[in-house]
């Protein structure tokens, strides 16, 4: 019996031309459009920059850059130095939001939850100026919320208590005879509020002349000094055995 199908010859030549059609049919069925290229290009492209921009969005909301600007913070920091500002620390929420949004309750103030704890005595701080929210301030926190604060003989007393501030390289505390602190008087910082002042304690305007910072205008705590690139560092906050 012939087994090599030379007995069917028409088999060969149908099977010769079947296999070449099919060669040429193939890299036809996967062959992209041009349409479809540029789609995908298209897409491709718009999901990178979602995602930049939602990488942005996070990290802006956990920490911001702040150009120091005057000498306000001398000598702890400098004119025209760049701080990196942690704002996560001081991470809150305020329970009253909901409320607001009730017919009639839109005057209820904030009452702010602090999850990750509230400044501390001694924090430098970056905040909305209450006098101009378009302008961002650093100042040092130095009373808080119920304590009563007096400036007497050039130093600070917290509820009568002398407060020991190395930062100030041996400046002394003044108050002029137009704020409140004039003359020794006490100061009660009230609830939701936190008194600030200047390193620079003779050229400075902070909580002697404007009062107590309000809590909701608090951005973050300054965190690292990244310029000048030789002054790159963690920026220290000194801790209060009594916070």
């Amino acid at each position: 019996m012939d087994t090599t199908g030379s007995r069917f010859p028409y088999r060969k030549k149908k099977d010769a031309a079947s296999l070449q059609s099919w060669n040429h049919f193939v890299p036809y069925e996967h062959e992209q459009t041009p349409t479809l290229t540029v789609r995908s290009a298209v897409r491709e492209l718009l999901e990178t920059v979602l995602y930049i921009v939602l990488v942005f969005v996070i990290v802006r909301s956990m920490v911001q850059n702040f150009k120091i600007e005057g000498s306000s913070m001398e000598p702890s920091l400098h004119n025209e130095q760049y701080i990196l500002v942690n704002k996560l620390v001081y991470f809150n929420f305020d329970l009253n939001a909901p409320l607001r949004m009730l017919p009639g309750s839109e005057q209820l103030p904030p009452r702010l939850v602090y999850p990750l704890g509230l400044p501390r005595r001694g924090d430098i701080i970056v905040f909305r100026f209450p006098g101009d929210i378009r302008k961002d301030y650093i100042k040092r926190v130095i009373g808080l919320p119920g304590e009563t604060i007096a400036v007497r003989d050039g130093s600070v007393y917290i509820n009568d208590q002398l407060l020991d501030e190395p930062y100030l390289k041996g400046q002394q505390t003044h108050c002029n005879a137009n704020n409140s602190c004039a003359d020794g008087t006490p100061i009660e910082v009230p609830s939701g509020t936190i008194f600030v002042m200047g390193d620079n304690r003779d050229n400075s305007s902070d909580s002697r002349e404007w009062n107590a910072l309000p809590l909701e205008y608090l951005i973050g705590q300054a965190w690292i000094l990244y310029y000048p690139v030789d002054d790159l560092g963690l920026i220290p906050h000194p801790s209060y055995a009594s916070d």
